[in-house]
């Protein structure tokens, strides 16, 4: 029988987040991705192919993809193909990673401002 101590169990939490994020170009002929500055992914402790969920806090979309490293201290946040039909150009988002532990983390969370240059980090 399973141990049914939930004190024991492992729990998907969140990680990572990238909370108000603007998306500054939406490409549909790309083939798939969220393109992120590599200095907003080293803060937010991203990796490349790491899966995210993306949350347009605009239109209330959300879709799963996978990070790809961007030019560091742009500020250009890329929505990749068929995701960008979804979520567009101009739209803020939340973009959060999670992870698996038995123990509470404390996630990193980053407040982005227009520019998705990081505001605080809570």
């Amino acid at each position: 029988m399973p141990n049914q101590n939930p004190s024991t169990w492992t729990r998907e939490v969140l990680k990572s987040k990238l909370h108000r994020a603007v998306i500054t170009d939406a490409d549909v002929e790309y083939e798939g991705s969220i393109e992120i500055p590599r200095d907003l992914m080293d803060a937010a402790d991203l990796w490349p192919g790491e899966k995210v969920l993306v949350a347009s806090i605009t239109t209330g979309a959300r879709l799963e993809t996978y990070v790809l490293e961007g030019p560091p201290n742009t500020g250009k946040i890329l929505i990749n193909g068929g995701a960008a039909h979804l979520i567009k150009k101009g739209e803020r988002v939340a973009i959060m990673a999670f992870g698996y532990t038995q123990t509470p983390i404390r996630p990193k969370n980053l407040l982005m401002g227009d520019s998705n240059e990081i505001l605080k980090e809570r």
